[in-house]
Formats: structure tokens, sequence, C-alpha cells
């Protein structure tokens, strides 16, 4: 049995990794998971005055256990490992894009004076940096605002801990996944645009190519299941929240919307979404190092 560790993973972005892990798929192809803690004894305190991603870290978080060698494989937005794996010191590399194709939006409350996309000119929204909703957050309004009018500040990784930033007004507005997007409109807020992004996974060179066949090979078979009956895995939104945040008991899986949840076989990248990434990267001066596109990719993987 290879033993194989995987950074923790919550269901908006990994719960294929979950189901495989809960139902035994990964055991079958011979892995045994590990799951080490990438979020224990992290500050999340939000820090609004830290608006250019120059001054946060790329390691909140994701890619944290991994760059102290105690995971092999972790999985988050793919601009986000672009970044990552440009400064890596543990050698890591992105090796395929990931199953889940992930849902976020950025969302007010309802007494915001924002109504569309247009209006979050000069209003600061606030953002875990180098993950998802990050990147995702400017995609979405770069189109409708121009980019020097698109206003950020850093706020913890986490949509629970965002959605009591944003229902305290700490912040207007903020990037949120599920289950607290549906929280948030149950709970009279808003949702200004959404739109769904891919992730990747990134390994360390202790993951060969035969091992992460096997890995996906489990993935697949918890992704077939998964979308053959969603409404039966939507649960796992509610009950990874339901000890960190007693206002998720508040929903039920009559509130969560399947068609918000989608996954994929994970494949390679393709090559020309890869570049074409790798440029969006270098336009917002995400990578600094990196000449090329494939050198932030496992190619052999």
């Amino acid at each position: 049995m290879k033993t194989l560790r995987l950074e923790t993973t919550a269901p908006f972005q990994g719960l294929a990794e979950l189901v495989a892990y809960d139902e035994g798929l990964f055991e079958k192809e011979g892995i045994q998971i590990e799951w080490m803690d990438r979020e224990k004894g992290l500050d999340k305190s939000p820090e609004l005055h830290i608006t250019d991603h120059k001054d946060a870290s790329r390691y909140t978080s994701h890619g944290r256990m991994m760059e102290s060698g105690q995971a092999d494989l972790y999985n988050a937005c793919e601009w986000g490992n672009f970044s990552r794996v440009e400064t890596t010191n543990v050698g890591s590399r992105q090796v395929g894009r990931r199953s889940m194709v992930n849902f976020a939006g950025i969302i007010v409350r309802a007494d915001s004076s924002v109504q569309v996309p247009q209006q979050f000119a000069n209003v600061q929204i606030g953002v875990p940096m180098y993950s998802g909703t990050h990147y995702l957050c400017l995609q979405m309004l770069e189109g409708f605002v121009p980019r020097e009018l698109i206003k950020i500040g850093r706020v913890p990784n986490g949509s629970n801990y965002r959605f009591k930033m944003l229902m305290d007004k700490t912040i207007e507005a903020t990037t949120l996944t599920e289950p607290y997007i549906s929280l948030a409109e149950k709970m009279g807020c808003r949702v200004v645009i959404s739109a769904f992004h891919h992730g990747t996974d990134v390994a360390s060179d202790r993951v060969d190519a035969e091992t992460y066949a096997a890995f996906n090979r489990a993935i697949r078979e918890a992704v077939r299941r998964i979308m053959a009956n969603k409404r039966a895995y939507m649960h796992y939104f509610i009950d990874y929240y339901r000890d960190k945040d007693p206002q998720i008991s508040q929903l039920t899986v009559d509130d969560l919307r399947e068609s918000r949840l989608y996954l994929v076989d994970p494949a390679p990248i393709p090559a020309d979404e890869l570049q074409r990434t790798y440029d969006w990267m270098k336009s917002w001066d995400f990578l600094e190092t990196a000449p090329c596109a494939t050198d932030l990719v496992n190619m052999n993987a």
C-alpha cells in the first residue's frame, strides 16, 4: 500500500477526494491517504491594508504543508498554483487539472448600493490573496471595470470567515464559495456576479506518474458517482462546516443548487489554455521569474 500525504481540502474544491477517501476508492487502487492539516495555526484576521498581492504570502494555506515537506500533493486554483510553483523551495509542479470545477461569486449585503458589476469601481472587495476567488474576482470584473478601479484587500481563505466579516460589516463585499453563497442568499445577500473556474493538482517529486495515475483512477470513479447522483453528495457541503460555524445549521440540502456542483475527469491542462493563463498572470504581474508556461508544469506526470 502506497502512502500519499494530501493537504486537507474542502468540498467546494475537493469533493471527489473526500468521496474517494470515504468510499474506499483510494485503497482499492493501493493508496493509503494521510491528511495533513493546512489550516492549523493560521491567523484568520482581515488585513485590508494589504491591497497588493506582492505584500502577501503565496503560501498562506495552500502549499504550506508541501513546502515544509509534510505533504506530497494538494489541489488549489490554477492561477494560485502557477504562482506557488514559481517560487517553490521543494521542486513542486502542477501535474494536471483537478476534477472539481469550482463555483464562486462576489457577494454584497442587502443594504449595499452595488447592484451590477460596474458599480464595484473603487469599492474595496475582500479577497483571499493567491486563492481562486482572488483571481476570479479580477477576471469577472475586468470586463466591467477598468483595472485601475478594481480595489481589493486581503482577507483570509475560508468562506466561513469572509461571510462573517461581510455580515458584521468589516468588509462591504467579498468572494464566497458554497455553501456560503447559498447561506448568504438565504440571509438576504445578493450575488452580483458569479462564474466557474478550474484548479490543478500540485505534486512533489515523491509522486511518480504511476502513483498519480492510480490516484486519478480513484478520483474518476468518485466523479462518476457524484455526477450520477449529485443530491446524494450535497450534504458534504453542510457537514464540513457544521462544527465550524453554527449558522450553517440554517441550511438543508434543499437550499443548495445542484447546478453549482460540477466535476470532470482529471486531465492534463490543454496547451492553449496553459499559455493563455500564463499570459494573463504575467499581465497582472503575478509571475516574476518563470520564462515560459511549461516551466510550471510536470509534463511527464
